[in-house]
């Protein structure tokens, strides 16, 4: 909702997630510099932390160019895309209940895609940017998880400078109304600080420590309090409720995120 208002306010398309981001990333380097941690060489974390920063840049976009709730339901078939990552990058076995996963979840997708009559497909430009920002946080988080872990600070730093970047490169690249200056008021510069600053920063430390212990699956599904919350806010702040066939979808893709961390038994020797 941070991202609305600041369209509200004011911020058009991707101004919004790059206040917030550029806050985020402001407030981490100082808070790296006073802190002075051992900082290792390992760029491939880096990357992906940067990408994982990027990817949430994408998702926040697409809610100034797309349905909340849509938005949030194409990123989270984010469990679905980590078991095909580790099927076919990592080589890992996929078990039957992960397999019902993928199908569930893509089956999930072109319901709601389809919801409205049309061919399947993304429609909107928030609709394309959550889905490549669902993909791109799967893959993210799978070489986090696969690499040695780095200080939390240093990973938010490392993410909330991809994030900076991302939606700085959208703001050059999607349609969107030239910034006005007049609307940087103290409420605005306000609700971008505290958001940049607890949303981005704090809250994003918390999630990269996890992200480096937890199985990529499941990191999707601690962040699945989300799709409730902005549902309800989709349906009752903005007016954008579901239609019935997007329920559908949408449960198919939340049963599908159930299944990929569904207990299995291990097998008998």
């Amino acid at each position: 909702m941070p991202v609305r208002y600041l369209q509200d306010a004011g911020l058009p398309g991707a101004w919004g997630t790059f206040g917030i981001a550029l806050a985020a990333t402001f407030v981490l380097g100082i808070s790296v510099l006073i802190a002075r941690p051992n900082v290792p060489r390992d760029w491939p974390t880096y990357g992906a932390l940067a990408l994982g920063g990027a990817a949430f840049a994408m998702y926040s976009v697409g809610f100034a160019y797309g349905r909340v709730a849509i938005v949030i339901l194409l990123f989270f078939l984010t469990p679905v895309w980590s078991t095909l990552i580790a099927r076919f990058i990592l080589g890992r076995t996929t078990s039957v209940t992960r397999l019902a996963a993928i199908v569930i979840g893509l089956l999930g997708l072109f319901v709601m895609l389809g919801a409205d009559g049309g061919v399947p497909l993304p429609r909107s430009i928030g609709d394309w940017l959550a889905l490549a920002s669902g993909i791109c946080w799967s893959l993210s988080s799978t070489i986090i998880h696969e690499r040695e872990p780095i200080k939390p600070l240093l990973a938010a730093f490392a993410f909330a400078s991809g994030a900076a970047v991302l939606s700085g490169v959208c703001i050059l690249a999607l349609p969107t109304q030239p910034l006005n200056l007049n609307v940087l008021t103290p409420p605005t510069l306000l609700i971008t600080a505290v958001t940049g600053t607890l949303w981005w920063g704090v809250s994003m430390a918390g999630l990269m420590w996890a992200t480096a212990l937890l199985d990529p699956a499941r990191v999707g599904i601690l962040l699945m309090s989300e799709v409730l919350i902005g549902a309800l806010s989709a349906a009752f702040l903005v007016g954008e409720p579901l239609l019935p066939f997007e329920l559908i979808g949408g449960a198919l893709v939340l049963s599908a995120a159930i299944l990929e961390v569904w207990p299995t038994k291990a097998k008998q020797p």
